[in-house]
């Protein structure tokens, strides 16, 4: 059987990563980006959906499921960062700026494939931030977005067990994530803790070869638990 796979946020560094992994794999990707330009060259079926519009979301969900007649999951890749240095009004700005890149895109995409997830037994997955659970002052609005997040993903795991079947939703916690253009702009830095764009790649190709058991509401570690 071949898997239909939606990545949202399929633009970035992560997202290509993902898309190339799920491709080799042999399952049909269909990426979404806000930017077309950052679609270019995906080996994917490439949409630009602004996620933010829940009409749109949906619309590309739908239109995945008409093409394909399945969907064996999603692959939540929407990010965004501010920090200051201590807690301060500034932090309301980037909560304003954060808020809807990594909680509303995510509800929106949670919402449009839930039925589908459950019909195919499908993964619903997120990458989150060990910040979520010990901010300072300075990242608080990341923080609290990234938590937000986790707990719209940990809610939709407890709709996809009430459901009886499958499908699960899973997060993935990373201290940050580390691509080739970042290790040669800065040769020297040691970046330790960070996941390679690859590895997390590699991670989420294989979510499908594992039980749900395993994986519906876990928070899986892929950088050494602080």
């Amino acid at each position: 059987m071949t898997r239909v796979i939606a990545v949202a946020g399929a633009g970035g560094p992560a997202g290509r990563a993902v898309v190339r992994r799920l491709a080799a794999a042999g399952a049909v990707v269909a990426a979404a980006d806000a930017d077309a330009s950052r679609l270019d060259g995906l080996e994917a079926e490439a949409s630009v959906v602004d996620l933010l519009d829940p009409d749109a979301t949906r619309a590309w969900i739908d239109g995945i499921v008409a093409a394909h007649g399945r969907l064996d999951g999603v692959v939540h890749l929407v990010g965004g960062w501010r920090g200051g240095k201590g807690l301060t009004t500034e932090a309301l700005d980037h909560w304003a700026v954060l808020e809807p890149l990594l909680v509303r895109t995510l509800q929106h995409t949670s919402l449009a494939a839930q039925a589908s997830l459950v019909e195919s037994g499908g993964r619903f997955v997120v990458v989150s931030a060990a910040g979520a659970g010990a901010p300072t002052a300075g990242n608080a609005s990341y923080a609290a977005a990234k938590a937000a997040a986790e707990a719209w993903t940990l809610a939709l795991a407890h709709a996809f067990g009430r459901a009886d079947g499958d499908a699960a939703a899973t997060i993935l916690v990373v201290k940050a994530l580390l691509d080739d253009a970042m290790r040669a702009a800065r040769p020297d830095a040691a970046f330790d803790g960070f996941t390679h764009v690859d590895d997390l790649a590699e991670t989420i190709a294989g979510l499908w070869d594992r039980p749900s058991a395993e994986l519906n509401g876990e928070r899986l570690w892929l950088t050494p638990q602080p």
